[in-house]
């Protein structure tokens, strides 16, 4: 008689077969969608997000009603608006909340939304270049924070997650990362545990930091040299003036109105915002570098911590203010592509990599950022002599050089400026010639990159010269991208 087969031992109750995925991340699935391939749920945001949602709209509610408004409505029935509009807005937001979800797979991030029409958004993450963690002040006041994703070709920020955790965001911004860069695990494994009976783990297998603790600093800003370097700027004097001329019209004129004095406050207000608001977003800067790539700390009342892959970064520009001549001070903007046209002054953007600094710190952060490359040893070839009558006050100023990673630019005159875009980063060349260039036989080289923010110009060069360097710049770019250094680094198309 054969004997049957043994059967396969059944598992043990206190050993479970699988991780359950809410143990690992946190959070819980949103009634009603649909689990992915790997069997990670949707997670909701945070329970307090309807409520900071609406006080946020609800205050620049307040601040759109003007003072004339204000007084048409009078205090009581302003009162009760606002407590009707509060009361709606939450209800608006809980049910939106509701219905909001975000589930991280294999190679996108899913974002699930909308109240009357489903909508189901995939960002792929390979396309990922840069994530932002933001605390805003109310937000910070319960231990919250959001995520902002920046991916290629977008033109605004990709599906902001407001509001989660501070540990959670910053654990998503971690993973995103890893994922982006294929280095990510299958959602729900863990790490085998090689404890020994003693305590120990045996070499070789200890744990790895965490990303926080592993960040080396480069450089913080003095906030003195901030705000002085702030002061040496033109729209400051501008400032002086447009707040000079209403204080005198008041002084000159106090049988003002109370509306008329609110008025005043008002326009002063608006005045003093953009400056302030300038120092504020750049207030105890600071940049490191990690695993993940850089890291920039910076803000007075909102927080915002970013994280930038090297590899993601297009393009520098390196700028001389006429006023900061004097102290040696710099100024470093970085271009993302996706990050370049998202406010109308760029430089506080993430872009920004040295808001001031001397030329030894701008000379260090721009070899991390481009390795081979020395901002101090840069000698551009000047134009011809015939360009002067294109560019009669620049036309020495201008110039370009090759150097063994990079082509660079120069141009300016009041504010120097220095665009850097190593040959990988290039997507085209081109050379342009207007009319009277054609008289004078020069030419204009573009090297264009991944949004177009900065772009290295070789203006008026003399039309042969022109036509060799664009050559020149085509081969060392396709030189570039083939190399063994270059081909792990993304390049957008």
């Amino acid at each position: 008689m054969t004997p049957s087969p043994p059967s396969p031992p059944e598992p043990s109750p206190t050993e479970p077969s699988s991780v359950d995925p809410s143990s690992v991340d946190g959070g819980g699935p949103v009634p009603g969608e649909p689990l992915p391939a790997a069997g990670e749920p949707v997670r909701r945001l945070h329970p307090l997000t309807p409520i900071l949602r609406s006080l946020s709209m609800i205050a620049l509610a307040i601040a759109a009603v003007s003072w004339q408004g204000f007084r048409q409505l009078g205090p009581v029935r302003f009162g009760q608006g606002i407590a009707l509009g509060l009361v709606l807005l939450i209800i608006y937001s809980a049910i939106s909340w509701r219905m909001t979800g975000y589930q991280v797979g294999a190679r996108e991030l899913r974002i699930h939304e909308g109240l009357l029409w489903r909508r189901t958004r995939a960002i792929p993450l390979e396309r990922l270049q840069a994530v932002e963690v933001v605390r805003p002040v109310l937000a910070r006041m319960f231990g919250l924070a959001q995520v902002r994703l920046e991916v290629v070709g977008g033109s605004s920020t990709e599906a902001p997650l407001s509001y989660l955790t501070a540990a959670e965001a910053q654990a998503l911004r971690d993973r995103l990362l890893a994922m982006s860069r294929g280095e990510a695990h299958r959602p729900g494994s863990v790490e085998p545990d090689r404890t020994g009976p003693d305590g120990t783990r045996p070499t070789g297998t200890e744990l790895p930091a965490p990303v926080g603790e592993s960040e080396r600093p480069l450089h913080r800003v003095a906030n003195r040299d901030l705000l002085v370097s702030q002061l040496l700027n033109p729209q400051w004097w501008a400032l002086v003036l447009g707040v000079g001329g209403p204080v005198v019209y008041f002084l000159m004129n106090t049988d003002m109105s109370t509306i008329g004095i609110l008025s005043l406050l008002t326009a002063l207000v608006g005045a003093a915002q953009v400056p302030i608001n300038m120092i504020g977003n750049v207030w105890n800067f600071r940049v490191g570098t990690g695993p993940d790539g850089l890291r920039i700390h910076r803000g007075l009342l909102e927080k915002r911590s970013q994280t930038v892959p090297v590899g993601r970064i297009q393009a520098l520009a390196v700028r001389w203010p006429l006023l900061w001549r004097g102290q040696g001070w710099v100024r470093i903007q970085s271009q993302v592509a996706g990050l370049s046209a998202q406010e109308g002054n760029n430089q506080l953007k993430g872009g920004v990599l040295l808001p001031v600094g001397d030329i030894p710190t701008a000379r260090m952060l721009a070899a991390e950022v481009l390795p081979g490359f020395d901002l101090t040893s840069v000698t551009v070839l000047p134009v011809p002599a015939r360009a002067a009558w294109l560019a009669p006050f620049s036309h020495r100023v201008l110039g370009y050089t090759l150097t063994g990673v990079a082509f660079a630019t120069r141009r300016g005159l009041l504010t120097r400026e220095l665009v850097i875009v190593p040959y990988a980063r290039m997507q085209s060349v081109r050379v342009r010639q207007g009319p009277v260039q054609r008289m004078l036989r020069l030419a204009t080289v573009y090297a264009d990159t991944a949004g177009g923010g900065l772009t290295p110009v070789a203006e008026h060069r003399d039309v042969i010269e022109a036509r060799a360097l664009a050559a020149e710049l085509a081969d060392r770019s396709r030189a570039a991208r083939r190399t063994p250094a270059a081909s792990p680094i993304h390049h957008p198309m």
